[in-house]
Formats: C-alpha cells, structure tokens, sequence
C-alpha cells in the first residue's frame, strides 16, 4: 500500500509505541500536521521549540522511553540546539524531527533553511537527512534504535518538505543492521573478575554511582552489591536517586541510610569529598567523573584503585585514569559481580569495614549540612525540605539551574530513580519547568514539581501558557532572592563582590504572570505561610506557581573553589 511520507511518519511513530509528540508547526512540517488528526497520538502545542525539546527530555527521563519532538526548519530547528544539547550531555534518549526545505532547494540558502544536521552533529549520538522517501520508514527506525540503546541520547531527523509530499510502499523494518555499530551490554567475565579481586581486598572502598544506574535500571543491583561488600555510597548529581538516602527500619519507620554518604563534587557533602580522598579502592558505576566532581584533577582520590563500569567505550579514563575497567551495561556488570560475592561472601565484613565507618560518620558528625531557619526570612533551604517532608518524597521532582538546583540536590532526600530530572551536563536554565510538563505527561496522576529560581524559570516561562492550555497540573516552586544566585555567590566569593550583572530586580510579579496565563499564583513572604502555600498548592488540580521570596544572599555550602581540590571546601 502506498503512503506519502507524512503518513509513513505517524506509521512508524505507532510502531515505536509513541504516545505523546512535543511540537511546534511551521511551512515545512504542514503536511505532517495536516495528517496528525488522523492518527492517536496527542501533540502537545509548545510556545517556544526549545522547550519542546525539553518536554521529550522530561518525558524520557521520567519514563525511560524516547521522548520525542517536531519542529519546522531553520529557526525552528535551532531553537531545539540547547534541548538537544542538554539530552546529549545526560544521555537522554530522544528522536528530534525538524522539517527542512525541498530537496532541490537544499544548499540554496532557502528561505528557512538550515543545516541542522551539520550544526547538531557534535551533540548528537547521530544525525540523518532523509533525501528519499523510500528511506524514510528505515531511518525512523534506526533512530528510535540509536536513541534508546547503548549510550542513550539523542537523534535528530530531517525530513525535506518534498520527501514527506512524497509516496512510495509502506514497509517497517524488523531489525536493525548497522555494522558499525554493536554496543557492549553484556561485561566481559575477566574484567568482572578483576573488580571483584580488588574489592576483596579493599579497606576503605567507596561506590560512586552515577546516572548510568538510573538509565540501566539497576538500583537494586547497586542496593545489593553495596549490602554483600559493605561499602559507602556517593552519587553523582545525575545518580541522585539510584541509591536511596533513607531506609526504613523494622518498625517501618524511614532512618537515615548508613550507607548513603549524600552528593561528591563542588557542592556535595563534606563526608562524600573527605571519602574520595581517602579511600583505597572507587568503584565507578555509571559515571563519567566530570569536572564539577573531580575538582583539581592531579589530587583526585590520590590514594585509591579506580575500577570503572560504562557502556560507553570512550568514557573509560577519559578524565581519570583507570585501573579496573569493565565496557558493559550496568546491569549486567552489577549482577556478573553479585554472583561472585554471593558465592563467596566476605567474611567478617563489618568488622574489617568498623575503621571507615567510624571515620565516615565523625566526617558526617563533624560538618554536617546545614541551615539556621529565622523567625523573618525564609531560607531556601527550607522551602525544599518541607517540599519533602510534606510529599514524604514521593514526587518528580525537576529543576533549573543554580543555587535552587544545588539546595534540592543537598537538602531533598531522593529514595527512588526517575525523581529528580535536571539539567546536569550543561547546566541549561530554562530547562526544569518544560521537563516537568514533559513528566507529569507520562505520569499524568503524580506530583510533579519544578524547583526554579527567579532567573531560570524566566528563561521558559511561556510554557505557563502550554500547561494551562492542555490542563497538565504541575507546580512550580520559585526560590526567588532577586538574583542570580550562583553568579552573585561567586562574585561574592571570587570578584571582590562585584555583583555586575547578577541582580534580577525588576523581574515581574510572578502571581499576577502566573494568573495573566490563566494558572494559580501564591505567595509566601515569611516563614510561617511557607507550608500553607505548598499544602494550598498541591492540593489544586491546575497549574501553580508559588512564589517564595528567600533570603537574598543565602550561599550554597560546602562549595569547592575552582582550580581546587574537593578536599579544599568552603563550609560556610
């Protein structure tokens, strides 16, 4: 049967199990539109291409399916480049589709042409321009395929306007062969060997989990693992969640996790930086020992065996050189080494452990995170833990990014993978409140909260109008201190407090904003209306944007200067 390609569009888009499409139409993508009516999958009209990009993110992220999003050429294309970008530094799988001129045309400088393949190549797993229709079912196909296996990320797709007007059989591949690419998933048995060697005879091991145990769906595997050897876990921010900060104890009551040592890097916990420094043996699960969490480089956990699990080939010493590396899915790493200790249990384990922990929690008693709450302004810090207390957690929760992102990674206990989602590669503000319209999409029946700062949450704000206008109810916190917060931390801290270009004032009354789009608006100017507001809030079935007006010059701390070691932290 033949097809023209906008149907062939919607029929591949069906066989992928897609159920939701984050777009904005334009002259090259009409013929799309024009058949989408015909077909149920819901599109979800954005304001801004950027932020539909970001939906598909929130959306893979939170169900750890490929998010998907359609925008015209030229403009509207490179407006998705930042959401593009930012699935590709945090391995989000996502098929972006951007319309592009007729084929004859291409090269032409077009009117809205662009070359978007050429320009996201560098920030995509992979990149296609469809120059035939007879290709167009294949292509769809082995994006879907990239996005979603191995290293997930993202794929872009251009679709010519002549090539969707286009006709041909329909046919959808049942497999997919790309010679050049054969992703390791299954860990090689020597390497897995290797690992379980020197953590046998480990002192003071330390597991420093990432966002590859979130996408691997192994937290129970790294749960167990870190049970059979008796070791201390960090996370990175993107593993936040991976690993629980709190478990219950046998009344059912929720206690801190002993384990749990909190976030490693810039600002993570004193406990987790003194950790690294001093541990024997790091065993990295899923993460890519980026800057923000190694610090100054040379004097990176100077006295420890790196063992380090990835899919991805390229990471494994990338930034830090290796001594155990093992090329596989996390999963299936996890589990080659459960077996091994399962079959041959350390003995006296807690015992040969007592010397670390001791250590660990005089780190922990020692410079513990912390705030003092007054009677006059409201810390931000509150605001997030009493975000938690009163979810008992048990929400997504998404950011921007800043101060608010780094409060949220400290202060909000996360127990689950999937529940918090942010930007954490690129650091892309304007990110958290279209991923939490993305995320309350695939779980329309959850709580779903974007933690924002008043510079952030103005980088997308038009998507109020999309979340009023399609009845999605997510909430939106704004710790607003008039500025922007980390800039001013570091000008404080490093520029002699020059505050150029850091202050926000003059930004708009975020409940009369909120109210002209048609959400609800709250407020909260003193401690005491903190928890009202957010009861109130969660509480209404619409879109809501409170309004916390925090303390203005409260820090992020511990903080590690730049240039330093992260044994080298600013406390307060």
């Amino acid at each position: 049967m033949k097809m023209r390609g906008a149907q062939i569009f919607f029929e591949c888009l069906k066989k992928e199990g897609v159920e939701v499409i984050f777009g904005f139409p334009g002259g090259a993508v009409l013929d799309i539109y024009h058949e989408m009516p015909k077909h149920n999958i819901r599109h979800i009209l954005v304001r801004h291409e950027q932020g539909a990009a970001h939906m598909a993110d929130g959306y893979a992220r939170a169900s750890g399916r490929v998010g998907v999003c359609l925008v015209t050429s030229g403009p509207g294309a490179t407006n998705t480049v930042t959401g593009v970008a930012t699935a590709y530094m945090d391995s989000v799988p996502m098929v972006v589709f951007t319309g592009q001129v007729p084929t004859p045309l291409i090269g032409d400088d077009a009117f809205q042409e662009v070359d978007i393949i050429g320009i996201t190549r560098p920030c995509t797993k992979h990149s296609y321009l469809v120059r035939n229709v007879n290709d167009m079912s294949r292509v769809i196909r082995e994006a879907f395929y990239l996005a979603r296996t191995g290293r997930p990320g993202p794929v872009v797709v251009d679709l010519p306007k002549d090539v969707i007007q286009a006709s041909t059989d329909f046919k959808y591949p049942k497999k997919v062969d790309l010679p050049g690419y054969r992703p390791t998933v299954e860990a090689h048995s020597g390497q897995v060997k290797r690992a379980y060697e020197v953590l046998r005879k480990a002192k003071s091991p330390l597991i420093f989990a990432g966002g590859g145990i979130i996408i691997s769906d192994s937290s129970q595997e790294l749960i167990r693992i870190a049970d059979l050897i008796q070791a201390p876990v960090t996370c990175s921010l993107m593993g936040l969640g991976c690993f629980p900060a709190g478990i219950a104890d046998a009344k059912g009551r929720r206690r801190p996790n002993p384990l749990w040592l909190g976030m490693v890097g810039m600002h993570g916990t004193y406990q987790a930086n003194m950790a690294i420094s001093q541990a024997d043996v790091i065993f990295g699960v899923g993460v890519r020992f980026d800057d923000r969490v190694t610090g100054k480089i040379s004097e990176f956990a100077p006295k420890a065996k790196i063992i380090h699990i990835d899919v991805d080939p390229s990471s494994i010493s990338k930034n830090v050189v290796v001594d155990v590396p093992i090329v596989g899915d996390c999963k299936n790493a996890l589990q080659q080494l459960i077996r091994l200790f399962e079959g041959e249990p350390l003995e006296g384990v807690s015992d040969v452990r007592r010397p670390w922990f001791d250590q660990i929690n005089a780190w922990k008693k020692g410079h513990p995170l912390t705030y003092v709450q007054g009677n006059e302004l409201i810390k931000p810090q509150y605001v997030i833990e009493k975000i938690w207390e009163l979810t008992g957690g048990d929400a997504i929760i998404t950011t921007e990014v800043g101060q608010h992102q780094m409060w949220t990674a400290q202060f909000f206990e996360f127990d689950r993978p999937r529940s918090l989602l942010t930007s954490g590669g690129l650091g892309t503000m304007g990110y958290g409140f279209p991923a939490a319209i993305g995320a309350q999409m695939a779980f329309p029946d959850r709580l779903v909260i974007d933690i924002a700062g008043d510079g952030s949450i103005q980088m997308n704000i038009q998507e109020l109008c999309t979340a009023v206008c399609n009845d999605i109810p997510v909430k939106v916190a704004i710790l607003n201190n008039l500025y922007l917060g980390l800039p001013r931390q570091w000008q404080e801290l490093f520029y002699e407090k020059n505050y150029t270009g850091s202050c926000m004032e003059g930004s708009p009354d975020f409940v009369k904003l909120a109210e002209a789009y048609g959400a609800i608006g709250l407020r909260a100017n003193k401690p005491e209306e903190v928890e009202p507001v957010l009861r109130e809030a969660f509480k209404i079935r619409k879109p809501v944007l409170m309004d916390f007006l925090v303390s203005r010059e409260e820090g992020v701390y511990p903080i590690v200067p730049p240039g330093k070691s992260i044994t080298e932290m600013l406390l307060a």
